[in-house]
């Protein structure tokens, strides 16, 4: 049989069934989506492929979802570093956003955010931003998957100027955005304290008409229950259960200031937490029970956060901070094993954005997003387990292909959809006027 790409590969780590890894398998490519995953003699018999490749050194893995991210605050990496997340975004971020924002700064700095991200081995993102059709067409463009954010806050921006135009251009961008396959739609209230009940309320009854996600920070930082608690007398996953919100379209995103009862009523609801190890451990924003929520029953996914606040896109370097954090939190060498972290890269990310049916996993029937891993350099031998030496040895700079519904966009470290140095020109650009 004549089939679009045939990949022979040392190790397969499919992660959905979990502890499996294949070896000397092979996968099988048509139309976007894998058919077939199979012992390598056997494929060379059975297909034939348009396309084929020999990877003798590589791990095959479903790719990486990174399930929070502000993509065009790349532009912004580097800036305010070292600083409270509170004098961060009210003294240096969100001035400099309202002095330079717009089109253009949201295109260019989504570039430079897919371009990391796919040298990473990420193939699908969760965003978080203003001007999210911009957003959405780069990422159309260079086809990567997305979950595009219909931002709402309460205030003005240069995108809109009340919670009301906020809703309404999103929904807008939903309606375009319908009969893509690579690029859907979350709605993403800012957080608690940016939103007031009344746009909140409209989103909760907007989301469960469309059956769309809410994307939204919660429980960030001490600071923020506080604040909460004193204004209103009520902690914030307090008032967003009285609001409705808590429900399985939930993803929240740092949780880290959690008490033991809200973390059993968060299992019972059925809702997601994303986890941001490095941009929580660099604003110093406090620890999420990842062990915990994890026992509870809790689907917890990991993000990045933006490169403003992290200060990379790296999902390698997260699984790997998600991992030991977990252990040092939970006072325990057995929780978060490297599979665990590794399923809160992929098939968790996927459930969280309910996307577990076409990504998170290399089964069949699913969307080709394969990323290939290659383990043979000194930092990652000897191998023993594979699944460990990705999680607590291998670095980004080791993901050698990348692909997504089939379609090439890393072929042996070289960007298919890119031009290197104009990207380089454009972000040097934005540095001399960001600096000024």
């Amino acid at each position: 049989m004549i089939v679009d790409t045939l990949i022979h590969a040392r190790w397969i780590i499919p992660v959905e069934p979990e502890f499996v890894t294949y070896d000397h398998h092979s996968l099988v490519i048509n139309g976007g989506k894998i058919i077939d995953l199979l012992p390598t003699e056997l494929a060379k018999q059975t297909y034939q492929g348009k396309t084929t490749e020999h990877l003798d050194n590589h791990a095959l893995l479903p790719g990486l979802i990174n399930c929070h991210t502000h993509a065009a605050m790349t532009l912004m990496r580097g800036i305010a570093d070292d600083l409270p997340l509170m004098d961060w975004l009210n003294n240096h971020i969100w001035p400099l956003e309202q002095k330079w924002m717009s089109e253009t700064f949201v295109k260019d700095g989504t570039d430079l955010a897919i371009a990391e991200m796919i040298l990473g081995g990420t193939t699908c993102f969760n965003d978080m931003y203003f001007f999210p059709e911009i957003t959405a067409k780069q990422a159309i463009h260079h086809n990567i998957r997305a979950k595009v954010g219909l931002i709402v806050i309460d205030f003005p921006s240069v995108w809109a100027r009340n919670s009301d135009e906020y809703i309404e251009k999103g929904l807008s961008l939903h309606e375009q955005l319908r009969q893509s396959e690579l690029c859907t739609t979350a709605f993403a209230p800012h957080a608690p304290y940016t939103v007031s009940d009344e746009p909140l309320q409209k989103i909760k009854t907007l989301a469960d008409e469309l059956e769309l996600p809410i994307h939204i920070h919660l429980h960030e930082t001490l600071h923020e229950v506080e604040q909460a608690q004193s204004n209103s007398g009520q902690r914030p996953l307090q008032r967003l259960q009285k609001l409705g919100l808590i429900n399985p379209s939930l993803i929240a995103v740092h949780m880290t200031q959690l008490t033991d009862e809200e973390i059993s009523l968060f299992a019972e609801s059925g809702a997601h937490i994303v986890h941001c190890p490095e941009s929580n451990l660099k604003l110093a924003s406090g620890f999420c029970q990842v062990a915990k929520c994890l026992n509870a029953g809790i689907n917890v996914a990991i993000g990045t956060d933006g490169a403003a606040s992290n200060n990379d896109l790296d999902m390698f370097g997260e699984m790997r901070s998600a991992a030991l954090l977990g252990k040092a939190v939970a006072g325990d060498a057995s929780a978060i094993p490297a599979m665990t972290a590794l399923r809160m890269a992929t098939i968790n990310g996927a459930k969280a954005l309910g996307l577990d049916n076409c990504c998170g996993s290399l089964s069949i029937g699913k969307a080709a997003d394969i990323i290939a891993i290659d383990l043979n350099h000194l930092e990652t031998q000897p191998i023993y387990c594979p699944v460990s030496q990705i999680v607590y040895a291998a670095s980004r700079q080791q993901v050698t292909d990348v692909w997504v519904a089939g379609k090439r966009l890393l072929k042996n470290r070289y960007l298919t959809t890119f031009n290197i140095n104009d990207l380089k020109a454009k972000i040097a650009d934005w540095q001399q006027h960001l600096s000024t």
